[in-house]
Formats: structure tokens, C-alpha cells, sequence
């Protein structure tokens, strides 16, 4: 977990630090499985409509590629922009 999260509890005692610490990971932890989920369920929707074989086919394949790369490329941007503006809000505080 980042650090910097915690810097604004410096004022509660240790149980509560480690109390908020712990629900803190357990929301990240929520978060990014949601996001994997979506990415599985979007990535599968829009990619896999033959169920003959056990296995993808080489289109069914290469479409899941790109539609996971596109998804997670877009997570990093939106998360890369997030922290831009909060950088630019704690400036002007």
C-alpha cells in the first residue's frame, strides 16, 4: 500500500492506523479484482462466440490479446490522468 495514504493518520493510534491500513488493502484488493473481472467478462463477450473446441481459435485468440492490451492501457491512462489531477489539486491547496 502507498504510504503517502497513511500520512494523513498520524494523529490516531497505532489499532486505528493498522485497522484502516487493513481496509484500505482490502479495497484495493476489491478494486482490482472487479477490474480483472471486467476485463475477462468484456474480453470474452465481445471475442468468443464459438464453442465447438475446447481451446480459442487463432481470431478468437488474437482478439482477446488486443482487447485485454486496449483495456489495460486504458486502466493506466485513466489511473495516469487521476494522479495528474491529484498532484494538481495538492498544488493549489
Amino acid at each position: 500500500m502507498d504510504k503517502g495514504i497513511l500520512a494523513g493518520l498520524d494523529g490516531l493510534p497505532e489499532e486505528d492506523k493498522a485497522r484502516m491500513s487493513a481496509m484500505i488493502d482490502h479495497l484495493q484488493l476489491r478494486d482490482s479484482l472487479r477490474m480483472y473481472n471486467s476485463l475477462v467478462e468484456r474480453c470474452f463477450t465481445d471475442c468468443v462466440d464459438n464453442f465447438t473446441r475446447k481451446t480459442l481459435q487463432k481470431q478468437e485468440e488474437t482478439c482477446v490479446m488486443r482487447c485485454a492490451e486496449k483495456f489495460l492501457k486504458h486502466s493506466m491512462r485513466v489511473g495516469m490522468r487521476f494522479a495528474e489531477l491529484n498532484s494538481q489539486a495538492a498544488t493549489q491547496d
